[in-house]
């Protein structure tokens, strides 16, 4: 126990399974995170990430390992811990017979039952569920994404039919984490609205599922008694799981049998709800004013392997290319819409590891005891002052990235676009990696815009709040506060996801009547970051040029594949 520290309890834990590890945080009433524990997991990959697996016996091996870290390295009780709640990536979790882990992979093997979602092998399936123009579809932008559930479930249909006939039960991860914890196979809202295509709505607030969406894309076998396999007993975020945890599941996580366990959230979406309930008054000078109702005018922007942007309203807003609307999936009786990015730090990770200047880079930052991206926004800005520049961006002038390098999530929903280089040289000093790292991470902001446009086209969008691994970049956050133009707001706790999953478990223990009320208390901004005026020129420039890059691929793909063009 941290001694000077003020904490009030009860004290909860928020887990959360990211795509690389698994982290779980002690959290008191106030949103203060105690301590934080965490656990690599495993990962498959095959064909250039086409194919990305896990193994959910591993992830709950991990789970279990990060609950008892966070009691036992903080010298808390199990009986100080009232609440507990889970978050995980939207990966799909196959079962079979007795709950047993059943291989969702080509190699067969049992151990690897996950298709993560950035998993992109049902892409062919993701297009013909696209051509069906289901009515469902309209709640993901018109079209079907390979990371949503639907192509990834026909495609173990088509491909791995012995598998298919002794599949007993697919879940969400973070629905998977809540089973593994009560034995109760609920399902959240917000898994199978914002993934599955389950209709909700203010007259159908715990949802239903069309059947004939199921029998048209091939997957009717599903529909049977009354959607057991993909669930029937739908639940809000948040919501108390009967019984809490099983006494399996607490001599597991070193807790308490019965502790209050909260219905489950999407990763992203508990970094939502540990973002958007900040007071920012504090932040704001005399001239600017914050709504009341202000939380329909932010974006939570989730940034850290892919990047999630999400936006509220009371009232339900469609777009061509952006997820949703969804009913209650984050925020109860509110409509989420959802779009992001499928690459964002990994992109920037594989864009710098690959660079045959790597190794010196990793070398040099190993010797100043740095991480290496501290070094290389350290190394932009002298690179900067050397060249003569007003600022470090301005190293990317003549060099230019599009990032969908692992096609496009929003606003395009078109997961063949690619990414693009435009301005190398035959040179591949640490310099030119500096400067491509530049470029690249000032692409992801300028895509963020492109995103961002698309939505106000329904909404105003008055300031951004960022957590997320990226979050912790200052140069990341400052490029996307220029190129956005508005102010971004970072959490008092740069871990706001693990908040956001704390939160669920402090609701489903009854310490907050609501979601809401427990967002109020416990989400606070730590700093904000303002868009430099000095740079807005330069960035309308190299804008206009990312818009340019999009359409000449565009162009380009038209030319190969024999379609008219206008040249």
């Amino acid at each position: 126990m941290a001694e000077g520290i003020e904490v009030s309890k009860p004290l909860f834990i928020g887990v959360d399974v990211g795509s690389g590890s698994s982290r779980a945080a002690l959290v008191d009433s106030r949103g203060k995170i105690l301590h934080v524990s965490e656990c690599e997991l495993m990962i498959w990959e095959k064909n250039g990430g086409t194919f990305c697996e896990q193994s959910s016996e591993n992830i709950w091996s991990a789970v279990a390992k990060v609950v008892n870290g966070v009691l036992i390295e903080s010298n808390y009780s199990p009986d100080d811990v009232i609440g507990i709640g889970f978050d995980a990536t939207c990966s799909l979790v196959a079962l079979g017979d007795n709950f047993q882990p059943l291989s969702v992979s080509e190699s067969d093997d049992d151990t690897r039952n996950v298709i993560m979602w950035m998993d992109h092998r049902a892409t062919a399936q993701a297009q013909r569920i696209t051509a069906k123009s289901h009515p469902v579809l309209r709640n993901t932008g018109g079209s079907m994404s390979p990371e949503m559930q639907p192509p990834k479930l026909l495609w173990l249909k088509e491909n791995l039919p012995e598998n298919w006939a002794r599949f007993r039960h697919f879940f969400d991860l973070p629905d998977f984490l809540t089973w593994k914890a009560t034995g109760s196979v609920s399902r959240s809202l917000c898994s199978l609205a914002c993934k599955w295509t389950l209709q909700a709505n203010e007259e159908n607030v715990n949802g239903y599922w069309d059947y004939r969406f199921w029998e048209e894309i091939g997957l009717a076998d599903l529909t049977e008694e009354n959607f057991n396999k993909i669930g029937n007993d739908i639940r809000m975020p948040g919501a108390s799981i009967s019984g809490g945890l099983s006494d399996a599941s607490a001599d597991d996580l070193g807790l308490k049998p019965g502790t209050a366990v909260g219905v489950s959230l999407i990763d992203a979406h508990a970094g939502g709800i540990g973002l958007l309930g900040a007071d920012i008054k504090s932040f704001l000078r005399e001239s600017e004013d914050d709504d009341p109702d202000s939380i329909r005018n932010r974006l939570a922007l989730i940034c850290g392997t892919s990047s999630c942007l999400m936006v509220v309203s009371a009232e339900a807003t469609y777009y061509d290319g952006i997820w949703g609307p969804y009913y209650s999936a984050m925020v109860p009786n509110m409509w989420l819409n959802e779009s992001g990015q499928s690459a964002a730090g990994k992109l920037i990770d594989h864009v710098v590891k690959t660079h045959p200047s790597y190794p010196e880079l990793q070398r040099i930052a190993n010797e100043n005891d740095e991480n290496i991206y501290s070094f290389l926004n350290k190394y932009i800005v002298d690179l900067g002052e050397r060249r003569g520049l007003a600022f470090p961006e301005m190293l990317a002038k003549d060099l230019h990235v599009y990032p969908d390098f692992h096609g496009n999530r929003s606003p395009l929903a078109d997961p063949g676009l690619k990414g693009m280089i435009c301005g190398l040289r035959l040179s591949v000093t640490l310099d030119d990696l500096a400067c491509l790292y530049v470029a690249t991470v000032m692409s992801l902001a300028f895509q963020v815009r492109h995103i961002v446009s698309t939505l106000e086209t329904a909404r105003n969008i008055k300031t951004i709040f960022a957590c997320g691994g990226l979050s912790k970049n200052p140069f990341y956050v400052e490029v996307h506060a220029t190129v956005n133009k508005r102010k971004i707001f970072l959490p008092k706790e740069p871990e706001s996801v693990l908040v956001g999953a704390s939160i669920l478990g402090a609701c489903a223990a009854g310490a907050f009547d609501s979601i809401e009320t427990a967002m109020a208390a416990m989400c606070a901004v730590g700093q904000v970051v303002e868009p430099q005026s000095r740079k807005i020129d330069f960035y309308e420039r190299k804008f206009e040029v990312f818009m340019k890059m999009l359409n000449d691929q565009q162009f380009y793909d038209n030319v190969m594949t024999g379609k008219k063009t206008d040249i």
